[in-house]
């Protein structure tokens, strides 16, 4: 299909968004932007989490990560990525029924403002801080992830520059929330998941009837190919299976319930019981739908051994590489599921093609539109503090509007970075650096909630939060040499959070 008549249907989906955009933010004011005026509907809230959770990082780098090879014996990677998934679960589980009951009970617009309430400015403020890095890291690696595939496939081609496909994605996303902010989202979400999964089914019973095999026999194929393990009992590797649980665990609590974003959304439900069966109902498709992913990622190697693919050594930069490699092309990892779907390994049928790109689309603006509209509203009222200024509605929306348009600059010049230091699979690094910038998150909230000590309203508190990521870096770069080869994984976000927890200990005092 030509990148023209892509691009055609791209644009009428921007359309698509902005006339529900403009549907929804009719009489919206500042509360509806900041909390939809705690009047969402808990289903969809529910349903459009789901694309705000998965983006466009699980629809392209889970199904691609199935066939990616571990350096321990050239095996793959295969369902690995599902012993996370069941730390997920348990971790939706503690924030509906710890976090949720006490953002409800103190009424909460932001949720930092209970490191406020509990422990003061120095506290509340080194929070929301650690939120506006991690967020604008993490929704920024995964844009760059979305918005590359779109440039590579379908804009270099009409010779457009990458650097005005970004900005032209981005205007896109700033004018659609620029006014309904979560009002406008909590719909256009619902609009996106349901594009997303829709392109995820399609997907894949199409290349079940291209290759003939039922739903049985693909997961005989795959596992002839040994695509099916989940367990890995290697205690000494980043995949092993208890790490990857609780460390899944820990990510779930800290990345959702201690995120600014996605907590928005859950509280602008009208009470704490419909939040709880939103989260609850969230948690249960998104372990499903995370299956259905890995499923695909299996099928799409199977198709692509199928029509010549393989792995094989190739040089990158002057290095040999073990590669899945077609026609020549290294398409491992994030580069699989783009290499099917539009036709390079074996020519695709146009509406295939087309499903897909909307698929990847609606799964890339979920996570961006939510991310920067979390961003400007974390900034607004935990940095500026426009809610305890004697500001009136237009003073605020004003502040706010200025805000998010930096915020959508400063997206721009992250994606960018994110050009130049390219990565093949873009998933392991936003866990990564999760790790590091939400432990400090996690041990802040653990700790007003675990004890009943006080902290002095003081900067060690920062201090300690930027000490903490140090030591972990440093623990886990040298972990195989210290501790007799053990290599630390997705554990260093709960290391991370022990770390700021003791540290907070040490200058705390009874209450």
């Amino acid at each position: 299909m030509s990148a023209e008549l892509l691009l055609c249907f791209v644009i009428g989906y921007f359309l698509l968004l902005f006339v529900v955009a403009w549907y929804t933010s009719r009489n919206s004011n500042n509360e509806s932007f900041f909390i939809g005026n705690r009047n969402s509907n808990w289903m969809l809230v529910a349903f459009g989490m789901i694309g705000t959770s998965l983006s466009g990082v699980t629809f392209v780098s889970v199904p691609g990560g199935v066939g990616n090879i571990l350096k321990q014996g050239f095996l793959p990677n295969a369902f690995g990525y599902f012993q996370v998934v069941i730390g997920n679960l348990l971790g939706y589980f503690v924030i509906a029924f710890v976090l949720l009951p006490l953002y409800y009970k103190m009424n909460l617009t932001s949720i930092y403002n209970y490191l406020k309430q509990r422990f003061g400015t120095w506290a509340y403020k080194t929070g929301a801080s650690f939120f506006i890095l991690s967020r604008t890291v993490g929704a920024t690696a995964r844009l760059y992830l979305v918005i590359n595939i779109l440039h590579i496939f379908i804009l270099s081609r009409l010779n457009i520059p990458f650097w005005v496909s970004v900005a032209v994605v981005l205007i896109m996303i700033l004018l659609y929330t620029f006014k309904g902010g979560v009002k406008t989202i909590v719909y256009t979400d619902t609009l996106q998941t349901t594009l997303m999964i829709l392109g995820l089914i399609v997907c894949t019973i199409y290349i079940l009837s291209n290759l003939h095999l039922s739903f049985g026999e693909a997961i005989n194929a795959m596992e002839a190919k040994s695509l099916t393990k989940i367990f890995n009992t290697d205690f000494k590797t980043k995949g092993f299976f208890l790490k990857q649980i609780i460390g899944g665990a820990f990510i779930t609590i800290a990345m959702t319930g201690l995120d600014q974003e996605l907590m928005q959304k859950n509280i602008s439900v009208k009470n704490l019981k419909d939040s709880q069966k939103n989260m609850v109902t969230f948690s249960i498709i998104f372990f499903f739908v995370t299956l259905l992913f890995l499923v695909l990622g299996g099928l799409l190697y199977l198709y692509a051994y199928h029509y010549g693919a393989g792995f094989k050594t190739i040089m990158v930069d002057n290095k040999p590489v073990w590669a899945f490699v077609s026609n020549n092309t290294n398409i491992t990892g994030d580069g699989l599921f783009p290499s099917v779907a539009l036709g390079l390994i074996q020519s695709m049928p146009s509406f295939i093609s087309v499903i897909f790109i909307i698929a990847l689309i609606s799964a890339l603006f979920p996570s961006a539109d939510g991310a920067l509209t979390a961003l400007t509203s974390s900034f607004c009222i935990d940095i500026l503090d426009i809610k305890e200024r004697s500001l009136d509605e237009k003073q605020q929306r004003n502040i706010r509007m200025s805000v998010h348009l930096t915020l959508t600059i400063v997206f721009f010049v992250c994606i960018l970075i994110f050009r130049w230091i390219d990565s093949r699979s873009i998933i392991d690094k936003i866990l990564d650096m999760a790790g590091y910038t939400y432990g400090p998150l996690l041990g802040l909230f653990s700790f007003g909630i675990l004890t009943k000590r006080s902290l002095p309203n003081h900067f060690s508190i920062a201090l300690i939060a930027v000490i903490s990521p140090v030591l972990c870096y440093y623990l886990q770069q040298y972990s195989p040499q210290y501790l007799n080869g053990y290599v630390i994984g997705i554990e260093v976000l709960l290391l991370n959070g022990i770390f700021t927890f003791i540290g907070l200990l040490s200058i705390s005092k009874k209450a």
